[in-house]
């Protein structure tokens, strides 16, 4: 493990400072929005603001990287990132924090970016999947432990904007020492849509939906939590267990999802994202029953991209796997712009209580359409099943190293077929970031 962890040390520990910061910053926003009485309709629209940032930099942040070099990127990105944590305590106005809000989340995809091809290029071709595992979980790791730290001080303060911009520039100085020789970015273009849908109709519909209700949850959970009459720390519990059952639910759900018709398994896993919604709305206003809840949405609500990926997988000749992944993502990513302010105007039209039923809605449709298209006949494979894979959405540059892991493992419900999918590496460049 050693071996492993030792080259890539310096590139781990940036990455989990900086989730730190921003994991932080995304909570405490809207907390502090909700104090300063943005209307819930305004605070969706924050959250889907940053998600469109995800999307503007996945175009842009290539392009500036190959022009820096990675470590001066890195510091760019960050300098941004930080300096925005800051000017939303300086100016408080809808206006400035939309703003900030689509900066923050294009200048994390660079920082991503940087990091996953980097990633890609240190971690030998036979490594590749243990390294995904390790840094997929310094992310959620890092993104539940960044929930504590609201016990610091009162979101109404400025110390807590403080320690989220320290410790994304502290997350500088570990990737700016590093002598790692720097890897070449190149674009893979997307699968188009059409293609994409007629390959696999219920991960395109999966991601969409999981997006949709992923963003609200990012942009809207920490509001649910303080209207259900929960304090700051509080509300640090309840986004943590959230990030933290649905860590740990990866590993049964991942198993349900080779081991029996992948859509059937996405009905399943779902439902269970579904029924969790369902019994938040129920269990709001009980205190630790609504902790309960919460675990049971994040279980299987953080699995049901992996699931699409691997089901997209299934349905996708070698050559296709990076840049129908890429759409995918791209899918997935635009759901999450639209569903915070979706979820928000609602809550505004109603209530609070609105936002666990819009997760129910949108994993209930998931549901439901994976269960009815598993009722069409039996699951057609196009080369060798994938194996599923624990992950988070960050940016494009990470699907090389996630593929890696996924291709060259057969699951055990198709483990006597003659055909073996070969890794992503053995396909394009060693130095290509899949972006």
């Amino acid at each position: 493990m050693m071996i492993i962890l030792l080259p890539i040390a310096a590139l781990l520990c940036g990455i989990a400072l900086l989730l730190l910061g921003t994991g932080l910053l995304n909570t405490l926003l809207a907390l502090r929005g909700s104090g300063e009485g943005f209307a819930d309709q305004t605070l969706g629209l924050l959250g889907s603001a940053y998600f469109v940032g995800f999307i503007v930099g996945t175009w842009l942040c290539p392009k500036l990287i190959r022009r820096m070099g990675h470590v001066r990127a890195f510091g760019f990105f960050a300098a941004a990132a930080a300096a925005s944590v800051l000017i939303h305590v300086l100016l408080i106005d809808v206006g400035v924090w939309l703003f900030l809000r689509v900066l923050t989340g294009t200048a994390l995809v660079g920082i991503y970016t940087v990091i996953e091809s980097w990633l890609n290029t240190q971690a030998p071709p036979e490594r590749r999947g243990q390294v995904f595992a390790i840094y997929m979980a310094v992310n959620l790791g890092a993104l539940a432990l960044a929930q504590q730290l609201l016990r610091l001080d009162s979101p109404m303060g400025f110390s807590l904007f403080a320690v989220a911009a320290i410790l994304i520039i502290v997350a500088l100085m570990p990737v700016a020492a590093t002598k790692l020789s720097q890897p070449v970015i190149s674009d893979t273009p997307g699968l188009s849509l059409k293609r994409l849908w007629l390959a696999a109709p219920v991960a395109c519909a999966a991601a969409t939906l999981s997006g949709l209700a992923m963003g609200g949850f990012w942009g809207l959970g920490a509001v649910y939590a303080g209207r259900m009459g929960m304090d700051a720390t509080q509300v640090a519990g309840f986004v943590s267990v959230v990030i933290v059952a649905g860590a740990l639910f990866q590993w049964p759900m991942g198993i349900l999802s080779d081991r029996v018709d992948r859509r059937l398994a996405l009905a399943i896993i779902a439902g269970v994202a579904a029924a969790g919604g369902v019994c938040m709305a129920l269990f709001g206003p009980m205190g630790q029953w609504l902790l309960v809840a919460a675990a049971l949405f994040g279980g299987g609500a953080f699995a049901v991209y992996p699931a699409a990926v691997a089901h997209l997988i299934d349905h996708l000749h070698h050559e296709d796997i990076l840049s129908g992944n890429a759409s995918l993502l791209m899918l997935h990513g635009v759901g999450a712009a639209v569903g915070p302010a979706l979820a928000g105007w609602l809550m505004g039209l109603t209530s609070a209580m609105a936002l666990p039923l819009f997760f129910t809605l949108m994993f209930g449709l998931c549901g439901l359409y994976a269960l009815q298209q598993s009722r069409l006949g039996k699951d057609r494979i196009v080369d060798s099943a994938a194996h599923y894979v624990p992950m988070v959405r960050t940016s494009p540059a990470v699907l090389e190293m996630m593929l890696e892991d996924a291709e060259t493992d057969i699951s055990p419900s198709t483990a006597d077929s003659e055909s073996t999918i070969k890794p992503a590496a053995n396909r394009s460049n060693a130095d290509d970031s899949g972006n």
